[in-house]
């Protein structure tokens, strides 16, 4: 949509967006902005919206490897808040290669960038979650454990997730994979740096191996009671085995 559609469509009285509401728009990779962005920033500062900036840098790609990236992610945020007067700023970095937040380098990025960000200043830091494998197994659930650590640990605010197989595939969602977006995280909540480090390491290296082979997931509607909007009896046999692989490399749920 143009920016004068959302425009208007968040302004309507009744069907519109409430000015609580994150508004979202995005950069350009890298460090770029257009006048659709500086459109719809300008339209919600001076309406009193909340605003939200999305920045995905890539892993691998414009910037370089694991340090330039990671240095294009904290200009990228700053740049959220000083340049486009953003609320929040939803970060991921995103790997060429795989397409993922959830890969070891997009990981150690992300890492590095909340920390520099959360050190130093009060701003408001969420990421988003782009797993490979998809609902309804134990490696996209480890995928998200070990991003939701990570993000936790390293001091964001906000967890935006999860969208499974990469974003690409329709149905490939459920609200099982918030929920250990939400689990890893409360159990992740005092950890350090050093612990949480041993951990992630010992899950990245669970889920890794399976990147040339990814197990085949299940849609929305065939793993869920779509009635009722509950996870089927399978979905549950997923996730408690996949808490107790959690559990096996240090977490305590």
């Amino acid at each position: 949509m143009t920016a004068q559609g959302r425009i208007a469509a968040s302004l309507h009285d009744q069907m519109g967006m409430k000015h609580s509401d994150l508004h979202e728009c995005s950069q350009l990779n890298e460090l770029k902005v257009d006048m659709s962005v500086l459109n719809m920033i300008a339209a919600w500062h001076l309406s009193g919206d909340n605003i939200l900036v999305e920045q995905m840098p890539i892993v691998g790609g414009y910037s370089g490897g694991l340090e330039e990236t990671a240095i294009c992610d904290v200009a990228s945020t700053i740049a959220s808040f000083a340049f486009l007067n953003a609320d929040v700023h939803l970060g991921g970095p995103i790997h060429i290669r795989w397409g993922t937040t959830t890969n070891r380098q997009s990981l150690q990025v992300a890492a590095h960038t909340a920390m520099a960000i959360d050190t130093n200043t009060d701003l408001l830091l969420a990421n988003q979650y782009y797993t490979l494998a998809g609902p309804c197994t134990e490696m996209n659930l480890l995928e998200t454990a070990a991003q939701s650590m990570c993000d936790t640990v390293c001091g964001r605010e906000l967890l935006s997730g999860v969208a499974s197989n990469k974003g690409v595939r329709m149905d490939m969602v459920s609200g099982m994979e918030a929920r250990m977006m939400g689990e890893a995280s409360m159990a992740s909540c005092g950890m350090t740096i050093h612990e949480a480090n041993e951990i992630l390491d010992r899950i990245v290296s669970w889920y890794e191996k399976y990147y040339f082979n990814i197990p085949e997931p299940k849609k929305f509607q065939e793993c869920y009671n779509v009635n009722e909007i509950t996870p089927t009896e399978e979905y549950m046999r997923v996730y408690d085995s996949s808490l107790d692989i959690l559990s096996n490399c240090g977490i305590d749920f």
